[in-house]
């Protein structure tokens, strides 16, 4: 048996999948040791041919598969790759980032040590040319080796959304039944978070395994990378519904607050920095989030920024031509931002969860509509 399974996803990669794949080929655990199963969803580059190429060179190591249909997301190519894997443990990455060398060997023995479900590791970004951040996703000095819990407030800081920077037990996963989101973008929280929430242990570390490329970042004053179409926020819509409805079957709406934070303030800054939204666009996505915005009053979460709060106030409202005029300013504004300072500015602030811990939920049992 292998010991770590590794999913990649694929689509138009060529420019950095090979970088990708030789960072696992040379990982310090062996590559003897690892099963690399490759989806490729109907690519039109020559990232299929470079795939093949690899399986070609390693037939015991690296299996190839192609979907009968571009799946619009990484929910089912994944799904298909969990399906294929013989590992005891599961790995996930993107066709553009890279683990570190020594990543596998640190999840492998954490893991194995702990006899865990799950295992989060640090992380770190990296520019379009690969060239890493200064400072990883969380801070060392703050964060060291854990236990997650639900009722942990460091717990949520670490349980981030992605699926690349963790280690899961195979037969956990089996066991739960725990699966991508098909179709949908969000796929990856509604997979982590269904984890977490079934996990009986769970362990962070601050070793820094994999690091995520920031791409079309080479000009600054660019917003290309946060640029989305009507069909995103229409998937992102039902992948919230269907990720709140999660949280409220397993009980855990108090949890849910820290995850609807961020959330909330990662889709309005999405929407307002879009190009590719007409006005009426905008107007019909308003009364489809509305019942997500609602529940910054149901759950007691405030925007992290007042003019945030001011614009989801007036969607609640159903006043959607005058939110119009408001995301007009706000964009306005981002657009001579640099793109570090708009990254920093689309995540809430430390303060904001800290009061979301002083004042518990209080009934908010209000189901998906």
């Amino acid at each position: 048996m292998y010991k770590i399974s590794v999913i990649i996803p694929t689509f138009n990669d060529e420019e950095y999948l090979s970088e990708c794949i030789d960072h696992i080929i040379k990982q310090d655990i062996g590559f003897e040791n690892i099963q690399l199963i490759l989806i490729d969803d109907q690519s039109t580059d020559r990232s299929y041919e470079i795939s093949m190429q690899y399986a070609k060179r390693y037939p015991n190591n690296i299996i190839v598969k192609k979907t009968d249909k571009n799946s619009s997301s990484g929910g089912r190519p994944r799904n298909i790759g969990i399906r294929c894997a013989k590992g005891k443990y599961l790995m996930f990455s993107d066709a553009d980032d890279y683990f570190a060398y020594e990543a596998f060997k640190i999840m492998y023995n954490k893991i194995e040590k702990e006899q865990a479900d799950v295992v989060i590791s640090n992380w770190n970004y990296m520019s379009e040319d690969g060239v890493p951040w200064k400072n990883p996703v969380f801070d060392n000095n703050r964060f060291k080796h854990f236990k997650l819990s639900l009722n942990d407030y460091n717990s949520f800081w670490v349980m981030n959304s992605s699926m690349c920077n963790k280690i899961f037990n195979r037969e956990f996963i089996k066991n739960n039944n725990i699966k991508c989101l098909e179709g949908l973008p969000g796929e990856d929280t509604y997979f982590s978070m269904n984890a977490f929430l079934c996990a009986k242990k769970i362990y962070y570390i601050p070793d820094i395994i994999y690091y995520y490329r920031q791409r079309n970042t080479k000009n600054k004053s660019a917003s290309t990378s946060w640029d989305c179409s009507k069909e995103f926020f229409i998937g992102m819509n039902i992948a919230y519904k269907k990720t709140y409805a999660l949280f409220v079957q397993k009980g855990q709406l108090q949890f849910y607050r820290y995850l609807y934070a961020r959330n909330m303030t990662y889709l309005l800054y999405r929407f307002i920095d879009s190009t590719q939204l007409s006005d009426e666009d905008r107007i019909e996505l308003m009364g489809k989030i509305k019942w997500f915005l609602k529940l910054s009053n149901t759950l007691n979460v405030p925007a992290c920024q007042k003019s945030l709060m001011v614009l989801i106030n007036i969607i609640i409202k159903g006043k959607y031509h005058e939110a119009l005029d408001i995301c007009k300013i706000i964009a306005e504004m981002r657009s001579y931002m640099d793109v570090d300072v708009r990254h920093s500015m689309s995540k809430p602030y430390d303060k904001m969860y800290k009061e979301i811990l002083e004042h518990p939920l209080e009934g908010g049992k209000e189901l998906v509509k």
